[in-house]
C-alpha cells in the first residue's frame, strides 16, 4: 500500500510538472507569436513607407535627368551656333532670316563622314534641302526620318528638326569635301 501511495505521489507530481512545464511552453509559444506578429506588422508598415520613398527618389531621378538632357541640349545647341559661323565645324545651327525663305551655306566643308544642321521650323512650314554635289544624301533625322530626294518635309509640330548631309559617293572621301547647300523654309500657303 505504502507503495501504491509512492507511486500515485510520483504520478501527481511528474503530472504536475508535466502540466506547468506544458503552460510555461503556451506563454513562451504565445510570446514567441505575438513577437513575431509585430515584426511582421512594423516590417510591412515600413516597406509601405520605403517604397513610397523610392517613388519619390524616383521622381526626382527622373526629373535630374530630364535637367541633363535640357542642359546637354541648350550646351549642343549653343555649340551649333558658334560653328555656324565656320564652314569646317560641325553640327550646326540655322536660323531662318526674316524675310528670306531660303538659307544658303557656300563653300561648307565636311570633315567627318556627315554633318547636322540644327533647325527649330514652325508648324506648318515646308522644308526642302538643294546640295550642290549628288555625292551628298540629305535626310531629316530628327524628330522623324525623311529623305529630301523624295521632296518637300511638311513641319508637324514645333520641334528641334536635325538635318544630316552625309557623303554617299562610290570613291573614298576627300579629308576636307566642300560643297555649296541651300535649304529653303516655305510657310505652306506659298509652296
Amino acid at each position: 500500500m505504502k507503495n501504491q501511495r509512492s507511486t500515485k505521489k510520483s504520478y501527481h507530481k511528474l503530472n504536475n510538472e508535466n502540466q506547468s512545464f506544458l503552460h510555461s511552453n503556451y506563454k513562451y509559444g504565445a510570446l514567441f507569436t505575438s513577437a513575431l506578429m509585430s515584426v511582421l506588422l512594423i516590417n510591412a508598415c515600413s516597406t509601405e513607407m520605403s517604397s513610397e520613398n523610392n517613388m519619390i527618389v524616383t521622381d526626382k531621378a527622373d526629373r535630374h535627368i530630364q535637367s541633363s538632357k535640357e542642359i546637354e541640349d541648350s550646351i549642343k545647341n549653343s555649340y551649333a551656333r558658334l560653328a555656324s559661323k565656320r564652314s569646317d565645324v560641325c553640327p550646326k545651327l540655322i536660323q531662318e532670316e526674316t524675310g528670306n525663305q531660303v538659307i544658303e551655306r557656300i563653300s561648307e566643308v565636311m570633315v567627318n563622314d556627315y554633318c547636322d544642321y540644327f533647325l527649330y521650323p514652325r508648324e506648318g512650314q515646308r522644308l526642302n534641302v538643294k546640295v550642290d554635289n549628288r555625292q551628298i544624301e540629305a535626310l531629316l533625322i530628327v524628330p522623324t526620318l525623311h529623305n529630301f530626294a523624295n521632296g518637300n518635309y511638311k513641319v508637324t509640330s514645333y520641334d528641334k528638326h536635325v538635318i544630316r548631309l552625309s557623303y554617299n559617293g562610290a570613291t573614298h572621301k576627300p579629308e576636307h569635301f566642300v560643297y555649296d547647300v541651300a535649304l529653303k523654309i516655305s510657310d505652306a500657303k506659298y509652296s
